[in-house]
């Protein structure tokens, strides 16, 4: 009875977190509801008698991969009203989409039928001498190795394509140029002042960086406030 009733409390916090994930608007509460979705999802795990893949669960995909997406959601300066503002223009697409979707998933839940020896598959429990671990290392990297290894290789060309598609067209990062920096000769990147003694920053002006190939840029001195401040002690 108990375990029916925690069964029923952690899969509705699931299913219920899962939903804020994709409603809520603030994307950093979405990734703590994520969150919460991986603990709910490990105790079920728990519950069903699969402790390696609750713990797993937990450390992996909470300690690492759901850190990772808080970490570079506060950190990327994302500008969300700009996104949101093709929202209209890709609306019939994705309504379109979520059409075929919700169309394949009622075609599957309407020809789903429970199998007559199912809960004879649920109460059935692994050999004594067989761990948990070692079963599920068996079903993976045996009975399924060759799907195994191609989902690896899916999520690869998924994550080199994300690398290829933030850095195309970002002229705005700095990058280094070692070579230029080596062929720079010391009239390029210094230049000697003569400054008299009282001289301030407002009869010098502002010496700024020397770009390469150019000659140095001095800003104005602001000469009205000099002669309005030897006015006023005259």
């Amino acid at each position: 009875m108990i375990v029916a009733v925690a069964f029923y409390v952690f899969s509705a916090i699931l299913l219920g977190s899962a939903a804020m994930v994709v409603t809520s608007r603030n994307p950093v509460h979405s990734v703590l509801f994520l969150i919460l979705a991986f603990f709910n999802a490990a105790a079920l795990f728990l519950i069903a008698g699969a402790e390696f893949l609750a713990m797993i669960l937990v450390i992996v995909y909470v300690g690492a991969v759901a850190v990772l997406f808080l970490f570079v959601v506060m950190m990327l300066d994302v500008d969300f009203t700009a996104l949101r503002e093709g929202f209209q223009r890709y609306a019939p697409v994705g309504a379109t989409v979520g059409v075929v979707l919700f169309f394949e998933l009622a075609s599957v839940l309407l020809g789903w039928r429970m199998s007559g020896d199912v809960s004879a598959a649920v109460l059935t429990r692994l050999p004594s001498h067989v761990q948990n671990t070692r079963a599920i290392g068996q079903v993976l990297y045996t009975d399924y190795f060759l799907l195994f290894q191609l989902s690896g290789l899916i999520l690869l060309v998924a994550m080199i394509g994300a690398i290829v598609l933030t850095h195309r067209g970002r002229h705005t990062s700095k990058r280094q140029n070692i070579t230029r920096q080596q062929e720079r000769r010391v009239d390029e990147t210094l230049q000697v002042v003569t400054v008299r003694s009282g001289a301030g920053i407002r009869e010098l002006g502002l010496y700024r960086p020397i770009p390469v190939g150019r000659e140095p840029v001095l800003a104005a001195p602001a000469t009205t406030e000099v002669s309005t401040i030897v006015a006023q002690d005259q």
